[in-house]
């Protein structure tokens, strides 16, 4: 058994290298061969100013921008369509296990500082654009679609154009349970709360408590 010492010293070691450049990435999957798995990591992104990408995740995207000790977990996937806008995730951020974000036609996707995005979310950004505040945490399982597909009559859906009515907007210190969809134009204040399963098709204010497929508002939180 390597003491616990040891262990730390060996992943402090081989972080001080990590990064996006092949050299960085192969560097950081020596350092997880000592380190816990899944979220035990996290302390690895403390580590370094470059942060921890998992060797599982796939990275293909022209215009990512990594604050300062970001987090992105195992099977991360962050892709970039044809057309695609940045994608941009601040300082100590974390994107844990099996999340999908993807930008592609003008799409981008912000998130601040800080924010928690747990396992096996999806961002498709397209057309529209996701923005992510500070302090953000969201559940499991939420999906965000800023756009949507024409439907005219005699015309597969598939070959229908894409259209964006705005922007989708999470405010800082927002939370959404698991399972919320959230679709285009469409603002969750600062400090609200989305119940599990709802789906958000209109404004949420600040400090609102919503819940319903469509997201419907109970009370303030004050």
């Amino acid at each position: 058994m390597i003491p616990l010492r040891a262990q730390k010293m060996w992943a402090k070691f081989w972080m001080q290298f990590s990064g996006l450049s092949p050299i960085g990435r192969f560097a950081t999957r020596l350092a997880t061969w000592m380190a816990p798995p899944y979220k035990g990591r996290g302390y690895l992104a403390r580590l370094h100013p470059a942060g921890f990408i998992a060797p599982s995740a796939t990275i293909h995207h022209d215009d990512l921008n990594l604050g300062e000790n970001v987090f992105i977990g195992d099977r991360v996937v962050i892709y970039q369509a044809k057309k695609g806008g940045p994608v941009i995730i601040g300082k100590g951020s974390k994107i844990h296990l099996g999340t999908i974000i993807e930008t592609g036609t003008k799409g981008s996707l912000n998130i601040g500082a800080d924010s928690h995005i747990q396992p096996r979310c999806l961002f498709s950004a397209y057309v529209g654009s996701i923005i992510i505040g500070n302090g953000v945490q969201i559940a499991p399982y939420c999906a965000f679609y800023p756009y949507n597909h024409e439907f005219a009559p005699n015309k597969p859906i598939k070959g229908q154009p894409l259209k964006s009515k705005g922007d989708i907007i999470v405010d800082d210190d927002a939370w959404l349970g698991v399972g919320v969809t959230v679709m285009d134009n469409v603002r969750i204040g600062k400090g609200a709360v989305v119940g599990a399963g709802s789906v958000v098709t209109q404004d949420i204010p600040d400090e609102a408590i919503a819940v319903g497929m469509p997201a419907r508002i109970l009370r303030k939180r004050c």
